[in-house]
């Protein structure tokens, strides 16, 4: 067996305690000070504990070395080494240090450049080496004893890496084990969600340690590591660290807020310029495209609020929680399914469709004239919120606005032409609207006319204990006006009555009881097209809601503003 002295000693090299090292009576102190100053063999080296997974950082084409000692000869060694953000070239090897002299220290030493030499000249013997992005390692039942080189190279960019080493491979099993069939499987898609199942680990189960999963998504590839995907995610997350009191933000802080750094040589002052920063911050990928769920022990989990009809990647990871360590499954992508095709309502010449839209949804109207026209008018009362309209005559672009209320659209016809009406709901809820399309010239509109401002005026002073006097405008055609009352509970607020604004909901919905009169009006001054009217059998204190009604010729009716007023307690 070998004398173990020899590798204790460049342990201590490499833990950095060279400097301070008793002098050994094997050994002429100042020729060892001056072999371990030897850059080619020990720059940038350090000691890779036994059984603990650590983490590195490579810059591009600058490789890095780590040091692992094994005792004593016959010893299982097991190396593994994670890629994160790139691929890595890595090698070990074993390497051979010079033998020490022997006796008490009274043979004559080497001259200096022999044994100098000897040390850097002999490479050591190579056990494996690998090019890749996968997680790969090299295994052995028996090793000799010695110091073992794993020497990183990373030929792409500046990435990530994690290595795990260890003397006792069979009792300290680091990474989740995986089970016979690794591979993950979608057993339900849909337009927005992904089911995804696989076989649980059996390191959880037969050998009782702390397992979750972890699930990642994104739209670009699978990953092979969950370093992977976590280095992928941390950089927007992890880049922008607060500062500490008193120190001063640089210009890319500010780009990293969404703030452009002014021309006034504000980066020139710390010694950055502005190109870059704009390197610096436009490389890095945004967070959102990748998203990671822990989700305990269940090896059962849908992922949802997906995108239709996209490819999404989704990878399993089951972590050692105590250690943090983790095994990548075999991932899989699936595409989620298109948007279920809306069917195109046809609208007939002159009659009056009614249509509803879900929140943030679209539908298709098609309108298309059996006989030649000049013209074609399009009337379109929305009932709640306002609706984006959008018209094409044969593919052309005709209009696209926002419609409240009641609107009339003039549109120049062409023979045999076909209109095509896309209807966007919006974003606050659910939509429903009238819509009628007609090539035939009428002085009767299906819909009533309606002024501008649809709002019921309240008269402060000529309310009493039992009647309340309101007024609302009116149009030059001649129009029937009814007015209904419905008693309400004090707080009833903005919120609620907003949400029974249905302007499509005419008097026909509303009790009897709560109908005050109906009334014909108009004035060919509109400067004047102004009513009043007074509401009279109300109980004192009391809140009422009061609501007109404008009905035109063909019976559709428009609803007004509601409008709440609050009777005197006192009189």
């Amino acid at each position: 067996m070998r004398q173990c002295k020899g590798w204790s000693a460049v342990l201590l090299v490499l833990l950095g305690l060279g400097s301070v090292a008793q002098k050994l009576p094997t050994r002429d102190e100042g020729l060892f000070q001056m072999q371990i100053r030897d850059k080619s063999l020990f720059h940038d080296s350090s000691v890779i504990p036994d059984g603990a997974e650590i983490s590195g950082y490579l810059f591009r084409d600058t490789s890095k070395r780590y040091y692992f000692v094994v005792e004593e000869d016959n010893t299982p060694l097991s190396v593994t080494v994670t890629p994160c953000d790139a691929p890595l070239e890595w090698k070990l090897t074993l390497q051979e240090l010079p033998e020490e002299a022997s006796g008490e220290g009274s043979g004559e030493p080497e001259p200096l450049d022999q044994q100098k030499q000897q040390v850097t000249v002999d490479e050591g013997t190579e056990l494996f080496t690998y090019k890749g992005n996968d997680v790969e390692s090299y295994v052995a039942t028996s090793t000799p004893s010695g110091l073992y080189q794993l020497e990183l190279l990373s030929t792409e960019k500046d990435s990530n890496f994690k290595v795990y080493a260890t003397t006792t491979p069979e009792s300290d099993q680091p990474y989740p084990e995986l089970p016979y069939d690794p591979r993950v499987d979608v057993t339900a898609l849909g337009r927005t969600t992904v089911t995804l199942a696989w076989k649980p680990t059996p390191t959880g189960s037969l050998m009782g340690q702390p397992v979750q999963y972890c699930v990642v998504i994104n739209k670009e590839h699978n990953f092979k590591s969950m370093c992977a995907a976590e280095a992928k995610m941390s950089t927007d997350d992890a880049f922008m660290l607060a500062p500490k009191p008193g120190r001063d933000f640089s210009p890319f802080d500010f780009v990293h807020f969404g703030f452009v750094p002014s021309d006034n040589g504000f980066g020139k002052d710390r010694g950055l310029t502005s190109n870059k920063i704009s390197r610096a911050y436009t490389a890095k990928p945004r967070a959102s495209d990748i998203q990671k769920v822990c989700i305990g022990n269940k090896n059962i989990f849908t992922v949802s609020d997906l995108k239709p009809d996209t490819q999404y990647y989704f990878d399993v990871f089951a972590v050692n929680s105590a250690t943090n360590t983790s095994t990548a499954y075999v991932g899989t992508f699936a595409r989620t399914k298109e948007e279920a095709r809306q069917k195109t309502v046809e609208l007939k010449d002159g009659k009056v469709s009614d249509v509803f839209i879900k929140r943030k949804g679209s539908k298709f109207l098609r309108f298309a004239p059996v006989s030649s026209h000049q013209r074609v008018t399009l009337f379109v009362h929305t009932c709640l919120d306002a609706v984006q309209v959008q018209v094409r005559r044969d593919g052309k672009l005709l209009l696209s606005q926002n419609v409240e209320g009641v609107r009339q659209f003039q549109l120049r016809g062409k023979p045999k032409a076909k209109y095509l009406i896309r209807l966007r709901g919006s974003r606050k809820g659910a939509s429903t609207l009238k819509v009628l399309a007609t090539t035939r010239p009428s002085s009767k509109q299906p819909f009533p006319s309606l002024p501008e401002d649809t709002r019921i005026k309240a008269f402060d002073k000529l309310r009493t204990c039992s009647s309340v006097t309101v007024a609302w405008l009116g149009t030059q055609d001649r129009n029937k006006y009814c007015i209904y009352r419905k008693e309400v509970a004090d707080n009833y607020g903005e919120e609620q009555r907003r949400r029974e604004q249905n302007q499509c909901a005419g008097p026909e919905t509303r009790r009897k009881s709560e109908k005050v009169l109906c009334k014909y009006f108009h004035s060919p001054n509109l400067q004047k097209a102004v009513t009043t009217e007074t509401i009279t059998g109300l109980e004192p204190g009391k809140t009422y809601l009061l609501d007109v009604y404008v009905v035109g010729h063909s019976g559709h009716s428009v609803k007004y503003q509601s409008k709440l007023v609050k009777t005197r307690k006192y009189c």
